[in-house]
């Protein structure tokens, strides 16, 4: 039976989760990585008496959450001046800025920035991220695409394809099958950017975070905890 969703209000705000029914003696929660709330609960069980479980732990499902709220994407702060590094595809590389006829950026063992006024660091952060948006563009596009040929189901129809700037996530799925990737991911390494595509894909099948959609990640991607867990740290 498919997972079914409710919500409590607790601490003036809403903890939203989901119950799936099964032939076991007890009731167990848990708080997945992504923050969602999940509750496996005995055949029979009244709602009502799941929501009572769910407010006893809602002070610990909240410290739960808490804690993945740390691992949410993040891109810590970096100076656009020489000698400052910055990410790409998992690497660090810093930055050479100098004076130039014109704007422009090369790659080799690090950034080397030309720009026609290096006074301004606005200038070298607008470049730059006209670069990674270049870069992300092109090559999560293609990671895409390998991860499509590797995945696709008979009955599932290939995602369209976004890239843009997220907040909390790094990836999402829509209900009319778009598929959006965070543009920082072209500054995550190679395989946690095939494991957030992966991630997403496996909700063309499940649209929740069941066990049913962790089943078939795992099959997907055996090592994806392993992966999650760099990406995470990726990026500090």
């Amino acid at each position: 039976m498919s997972a079914m969703t409710y919500s409590i209000t607790y601490g003036g705000g809403e903890i939203p989760f989901q119950i799936s029914f099964s032939k076991r003696k007890s009731l167990e929660i848990s708080v997945h990585p992504d923050k969602s709330v999940f509750v496996k609960a005995p055949e029979g069980t009244e709602r009502l008496a799941i929501e009572e479980k769910v407010k006893k732990r809602a002070r610990w499902i909240k410290r739960q959450i808490q804690y993945f709220d740390q691992f949410d994407p993040r891109t810590p702060s970096r100076k656009y001046v020489s000698g400052e590094s910055h990410l790409y595809l998992g690497k660090k590389y810093r930055l050479k800025i100098t004076e130039g006829s014109e704007n422009n950026i090369l790659l080799k063992n690090g950034f080397f920035i030309s720009t026609t006024d290096s006074s301004k660091h606005e200038n070298v952060e607008a470049i730059l991220n006209e670069w990674y948006r270049s870069k992300a563009n092109l090559y999560l596009t293609k990671s895409f695409e390998e991860c499509w040929a590797k995945f696709k189901l008979n009955d599932t129809s290939k995602p369209i394809v976004k890239i843009m700037k997220l907040k909390k996530r790094w990836g999402s799925l829509s209900k009319n099958k778009t598929l959006t990737l965070n543009l920082d991911l072209i500054k995550a390494p190679k395989e946690c950017i095939e494991y957030v595509i992966i991630h997403e894909l496996c909700h063309l099948v499940h649209h929740n975070h069941s066990p049913e959609f962790y089943r078939l990640l795992e099959r997907s991607l055996p090592d994806w905890v392993k992966r999650k867990h760099k990406l995470e740290m990726a990026l500090i």
